[in-house]
């Protein structure tokens, strides 16, 4: 007897978003070696559609790391982190500070500019805390999914250059979904993942190490994350690791259909249809966490009202109308509800499924809230 799964759960949690249909096609492909010179092709359309989308500036390494978002992360880490490399790590909530941890793994010396969990960080701190000078590296998240903030990285990564540092970007809920400009903003090296704003399963994570990343790269200790070793692969056709053709389809798939929409389109598309998500938790008397002006479109961290039991909520809406939504993450654990918009994600359609689904687990509960 077969366990797999019959029906469809519609994805509104910090991720996986819902697979665009087109990309579940691509899946169906007859497998390749990795080799493959349709394979190869596939690869260097990739890494040309990465460049783009990033907005990444002449001279950069674009490609996806076999692997989910953290080893996208890994990657970046691994390269620019030696032992007593001075970072600062900017700690917004639970993936700052992952990213903190990763440093430390690496044997760097890290230093963490703590911010309130729900609110951004101030360019003025990052400034106030860079001021004593000497570190290598600045390390931030762009979308910080455990909080539903999003940080002002076009006014903190300049920053980090007027103090000689380097700057890496954990943008892995943010790519494809909020305006992102690797050039523009002066990020070095930046990384992101495949199941959130691109609509495609998880397995491979996109990542970009700018002119200057690339200029001060350091010793890689991994051989699987060895930034030497996998621009022989992608751009030498050496041998590193047999990469998985199945999910090279569906990275092509998936920016192919971003292209089609068009960066500035499918922007819009994002911050609209969180807009219309706030409209309608206000009929639920719901508010979002962070302040306006600090909030996340493809994120959404829903206050959780005081006499409403969450972890139930969440129940109901998987048993009677499968909808994922996700739970709050450590402090927050219990407080929010994570409604995640990406990709095909979001859309009107299934914000009005999901507030429906709200209206009859509060009821569920005793409780009619509306305003």
């Amino acid at each position: 007897m077969s366990l797999l799964p019959d029906n469809t759960r519609i994805l509104l949690g910090p991720g996986p978003s819902m697979t665009v249909p087109r990309v579940m096609r691509a899946m169906a492909a007859p497998t390749l070696s990795h080799l493959d010179p349709v394979v190869l092709a596939l690869i260097d359309d990739i890494r040309a559609r990465l460049v783009r989308l990033f907005l990444a500036p002449e001279g950069s390494f674009a490609f996806a790391v076999s692997g989910t978002g953290t080893a996208g992360m890994e990657t970046a880490v691994a390269n620019l982190v030696a032992a007593g490399s001075r970072v600062l790590v900017v700690v917004t909530g639970y993936f700052g500070d992952r990213l903190a941890q990763m440093c430390e793994r690496y044997g760097a010396s890290v230093t963490r500019l703590e911010v309130e969990w729900g609110r951004a960080c101030d360019p003025d701190a990052l400034r106030s805390a860079l001021s004593a000078g000497g570190f290598d590296l600045v390390a931030m998240v762009h979308a910080e999914t455990s909080t539903g903030v999003l940080n002002p990285i076009d006014r903190l990564a300049p920053i980090a250059h007027e103090h000689g540092a380097l700057t890496l970007v954990d943008a892995v809920s943010s790519f494809g979904g909020h305006p992102l400009d690797v050039a523009a903003w002066e990020i070095d090296a930046c990384y992101s993942c495949t199941q959130k704003c691109l609509g495609a399963p998880s397995g491979m994570a996109p990542v970009v190490f700018g002119p200057r990343a690339l200029a001060r790269r350091v010793k890689c200790r991994s051989f699987y994350f060895d930034l030497q070793l996998l621009e022989d692969h992608w751009l030498r056709r050496k041998y590193h690791h047999t990469m998985s053709s199945a999910l090279v389809y569906t990275l092509s798939e998936a920016l192919t259909i971003v292209e089609e929409e068009g960066l500035e389109s499918r922007w819009a598309r994002h911050e609209r249809n969180h807009h219309f998500l706030l409209d309608r938790l206000q009929t639920l008397n719901l508010s979002v966490l962070p302040p306006v002006g600090e909030r996340l479109w493809t994120l959404n961290a829903v206050k959780v009202p005081p006499g409403i039991d969450e972890a139930a909520v969440r129940k109901h809406l998987l048993d009677e109308f499968s909808i994922e939504i996700g739970a709050g993450l450590g402090a927050l654990g219990g407080k929010i509800w994570r409604v995640g918009l990406m990709g095909a994600s979001s859309s009107p359609q299934l914000i009005v499924l999901l507030l429906g689904a709200l209206e009859s687990a509060f009821a569920a509960q005793g409780r009619a809230i509306h305003a």
